[in-house]
């Protein structure tokens, strides 16, 4: 049973030294929150983003996702909605300075940090901040070198101050 298991656990990764680490780290948290929240809604670019099994935790909604295709059904969701130019829209935002990355070694990483979401009514519609929490994520290195979401902790969540 244990060499069954053995078998089947992901091969071990070359987990980059810093800087490099949190540069990667940084690049995709970037890639992710652009394409859910502003960027032209693509589906297998996301998809390709995220563990199959991705985890989202978050202290006012609860569990949700427990796996990609939850968290694709709520992304698709999201991309419909921004299809009506009058709709509200929303922005994340990392807070540069509260950024910090743990190496996981031969896995991935810890990301932890602050971000703010910003939020208008409709495409002119003027932007405001209107909240912040934290977070912690954990991000996979996969063999081929790319890093996808695996765990989310959402948290925290007040209005803006």
């Amino acid at each position: 049973m244990l060499g069954a298991l053995l078998m089947t656990a992901a091969a071990p990764v070359a987990v980059p030294p810093e800087p490099a680490l949190t540069e990667q780290i940084a690049k995709a948290d970037a890639d992710l929150f652009r394409l859910f929240f502003t960027e032209p809604c693509d589906e297998p670019r996301m998809r390709g983003m995220l563990a199959g099994d991705i985890e989202f935790y978050h202290d006012k909604a609860g569990v949700t996702a427990r796996s990609a295709d939850e968290f694709i059904t709520d992304y698709l969701q999201n991309c419909k909605s921004r299809e009506d130019p009058t709709a509200w829209r929303s922005r994340r935002e990392l807070v540069v300075k509260s950024l910090h990355v743990d190496p996981v070694p031969a896995f991935g990483a810890m990301e932890f940090g602050e971000h703010l979401f910003y939020e208008r009514k409709g495409v002119d519609g003027v932007e405001k901040l209107a909240g912040r929490a934290l977070f912690a994520m954990v991000w996979e290195l996969t063999p081929d070198g790319k890093w996808i979401l695996k765990r989310v902790l959402s948290y925290s969540h007040a209005p803006a101050r």
